[in-house]
């Protein structure tokens, strides 16, 4: 997976890639991460990527010219690498919410360019020039550089590879539609909080039973907007039915 992000501050996303699993898979070549400066393609001596706002008002708005001559070196230059070139995503509150179905559906393309705004915004224009525009949730950035790390880290780790226990993805918040159930470790009990007896029982069965009992509560309580989106099975209704008879079970 090939990630190009246009930003006027690339320290900002070098930093973060270089750590964790995101800078192994950077280092085997699993991802690659290119991060492109607009003021690169300015010709005044201050390489001023914003102006004033035409009709007045506060603050500044990045301008088109260095944003597109950043995007179109990248088509070039991928062109010219026999790559395919990058979807290109406009990073902005306005955009649709960014979610577990949207990382998937990115995770299985080729390439993404992912524009950060910063100031006041980007020209109107920019947004022609994008396939789609996604926001991390209704509040305000400086700038576009988190949300653009947000979605490298969401779809990187999707990648075959990326993880060494590929399996537990599906087991996590959000890839069922639901929150995943708590999780415990050593010691078996701490200041009076013990460890759930089932999951000391061996009982396979029974413990997956508790599993997604206690994926579906946390849901219902802590996101009633996930769960009244979703499909209940037979026996998910069971559960809940009971444990809702007998609030021991929780």
């Amino acid at each position: 997976m090939r990630y190009e992000i246009v930003t006027i501050f690339p320290e900002l996303v070098d930093t973060a890639t270089r750590a964790g699993l995101l800078g192994k898979a950077v280092g085997t070549g699993l991802v690659e991460i290119e991060c492109i400066s607009p003021r690169r393609f300015t010709t005044d001596k201050h390489q001023s990527v914003d102006d004033a706002p035409y009709g007045g008002g506060s603050g500044m708005v990045m301008s088109i010219v260095p944003i597109v001559a950043a995007l179109e070196f990248l088509d070039a230059q991928a062109t010219e690498r026999g790559q395919t070139t990058g979807h290109r995503i406009l990073l902005t509150p306005a955009g649709r919410p960014f979610d577990q179905v949207c990382a998937n559906r990115l995770a299985t393309l080729p390439a993404l360019t992912l524009i950060c705004g910063r100031y006041e915004g980007i020209d109107e224009r920019v947004r022609g020039l994008v396939q789609e525009e996604i926001s991390l949730g209704d509040f305000v950035l400086n700038g576009g550089e988190i949300a653009a790390m947000a979605v490298i880290e969401a779809t990187a780790r999707l990648l075959p590879g990326m993880l060494g226990n590929q399996s537990s993805l599906a087991e996590e918040s959000h890839s069922a539609g639901v929150l995943e159930y708590p999780q415990y470790t050593r010691p078996r009990e701490f200041r009076g909080q013990e460890v759930p007896a089932v999951l000391l029982s061996g009982n396979h069965a029974g413990i997956e039973r508790w599993r997604r009992l206690q994926s579906l509560l946390r849901t219902r309580e802590q996101r009633p907007d996930l769960f009244a989106k979703l499909q209940l099975s037979a026996a998910d209704k069971t559960l809940l039915a009971t444990a809702d008879a007998h609030k021991e079970l929780l």
